[in-house]
């Protein structure tokens, strides 16, 4: 042991409430936490409705164990599945589930895995660049830092971070190479960023950790095919819950609950003769988002958006 503190994974669910209110006039039957963490949004499902049973998912095997210390009093009405998000049928199959009565996905990084160095998402403290949710996984964030050109670096910054000084970060990461800590990571990102751009908009790395985190864990590559294998077994009256932390997630929900409540591909100046049905409803237009109150206890709320989407026919 090094002496250092272990650091439980506690989880604070973003949005609890909003997200009890979501289910609780779902069907009776089980719910997937695609993003189980520490279980704070499972434990939260299973108090509210004693009719609902909970299938964790997690990647990561730290989470899983906490998870399950934590809700071991659920006995046999929660289960756990090691396996990313997109795996949902894989999971189902594995504890006999035909159908779903809702489905949660909590996007990003876990309070847990940003709290403790060793992990490397952090930009305040000092770890290894790492950044994978699994750490069995043979792809890094190093992988990333020290192996991609300059070119793809920035495409990478600017897409899944936002970032407007996308290229001038990727030349200064290129040119510092290589890199080796979380701490010179962000160092030589926040210098890359114009003074002034640095005053506001919180940590200047954030943006540039962010990126590169979701790049090595594939996250918005796999998001759609998982909420649509997770609308495709619902049943009716069921719903899909997701709460996203950035615009590139957002957007990429909100497409797909789209394109799933409008099926029909006719051109909306002709009659429809295709034939397609609508199944489902997007329940809410504009996502809801954290209450004031709760931004103000947990910061990292502050972004969440939640969108929602509900069965209104039957499944095919």
């Amino acid at each position: 042991m090094s002496g250092v503190p272990e650091i439980p994974f506690s989880h604070r669910p973003v949005m609890r409430d909003e997200i009890v209110g979501v289910f609780e006039a779902v069907p009776a039957g089980t719910i997937i936490d695609a993003t189980l963490g520490g279980g704070g949004h499972s434990e939260a499902l299973l108090e509210s409705r004693p009719d609902i049973n909970v299938i964790g998912i997690d990647r990561d095997e730290t989470a899983i164990s906490a998870a399950s210390e934590r809700l071991a009093a659920y006995g046999d009405r929660f289960h756990v599945s090691h396996r990313r998000f997109d795996e949902i049928s894989e999971a189902m199959a594995e504890h006999g589930v035909d159908h779903l009565s809702g489905a949660l996905f909590d996007l990003g990084v876990s309070s847990p895995q940003l709290d403790r160095p060793e992990r490397g998402f952090s930009y305040r403290e000092e770890g290894p660049i790492d950044m994978r949710m699994d750490p069995s996984a043979e792809w890094s964030a190093s992988d990333v830092v020290n192996g991609y050109d300059e070119e793809r670096l920035a495409d990478v910054i600017q897409r899944f971070g936002d970032e407007r000084f996308a290229r001038r970060i990727a030349r200064a990461i290129v040119a510092a190479r290589p890199i080796e800590t979380t701490t010179d990571l962000a160092e030589i990102v926040v210098a890359a960023i114009p003074a002034p751009a640095r005053r506001t908009g919180g940590h200047p790395a954030k943006r540039t950790f962010q990126a590169i985190r979701i790049e090595v864990n594939g996250e918005l590559d796999v998001l759609p095919d998982a909420i649509d294998t997770a609308i495709s077994n619902l049943v009716p009256g069921g719903r899909i819950a997701v709460l996203s932390y950035h615009s590139g997630e957002d957007r990429v929900v909100k497409d797909r609950f789209v394109s799933a409540a409008n099926p029909c591909p006719c051109p909306p100046e002709l009659p429809c003769v295709c034939g397609a049905v609508q199944t489902v409803r997007v329940v809410r237009r504009i996502p809801k988002r954290p209450t004031a109150s709760e931004v103000s206890e947990n910061r990292r709320a502050a972004s969440a958006r939640l969108r929602v989407l509900e069965r209104i026919g039957e499944v095919r």
